[in-house]
Formats: C-alpha cells, sequence, structure tokens
C-alpha cells in the first residue's frame, strides 16, 4: 500500500495565539484515535515554532544558515502526518476530516503527497 505525506501549513502571525481550542484538541484528538485503529496512520506530530528553527541553505559550494522566525514566509509548515492508505483518494479524504476539525477561523494548508518509495 502507498504511503502518504501530508504538510500541514499554518500561517503562523495569524494563528490564535492561545493555540487549538480544548474543542479542537478533543476533535482531533477522536479522529486521530479513528485513524490509528483504521490502521492509517503511521506517524504525526506538530512542529515547534519557525521562531525556534534554523534553516541551513546549500548554494554557490557553501552552506549558510538562518535562525527563525522566517518572516518572508506566509505560511509554515506547523506539522505533518505520514499515512499508509489504498490511495490518494483515500489520504485525501482523511486529511479533509482533519481540516474539518478546525474552527472557521483557522486558515491552513495541506500538502498531500505519495512518498516515492526505492
Amino acid at each position: 500500500m502507498p504511503r502518504f505525506m501530508t504538510l500541514i501549513r499554518i500561517d503562523e502571525q495569524n494563528a490564535p495565539a492561545e493555540g487549538p481550542s480544548p474543542e479542537l484538541m478533543e476533535r482531533m484528538g477522536a479522529l486521530l484515535e479513528e485513524i490509528t485503529k483504521a490502521g492509517v496512520m503511521l506517524e504525526t506530530a506538530g512542529l515547534a515554532p519557525t521562531s525556534e528553527g534554523t534553516r541551513v541553505t546549500w548554494s554557490g559550494g557553501k552552506l549558510s544558515y538562518t535562525d527563525g522566525p522566517f518572516t518572508e514566509s506566509k505560511e509554515v509548515i506547523g506539522g505533518y502526518s505520514i499515512v499508509q492508505a489504498k490511495d490518494k483518494a483515500e489520504a485525501l479524504e482523511w486529511t479533509k476530516r482533519f481540516l474539518q476539525t478546525h474552527e472557521d477561523y483557522w486558515t491552513i494548508t495541506a500538502e498531500v503527497r505519495e512518498i516515492a518509495e526505492g
């Protein structure tokens, strides 16, 4: 069965300062339990804010390092998941359900890509 990586993109500057509501966390927890019991979820996690990150760039034969926050980025990767689904349609269905757990004031983009195997 193919594996898919979902990259969750958020606008850090417009995300709720208080973070996810308790109700959102409850809905998300129920969905994660369901997708795990279905044998689809392989791994998932949120990521620390870009203010705690560092970008490493290779250009012109040299490395450079840029510490966050990355203010030039409107959207940043806020989390990810790796699922094993029968096809892309199933991976997209689970992604849709994840996005719909969020309240209307959230703006989130999910990029779903199949993992290229060996």
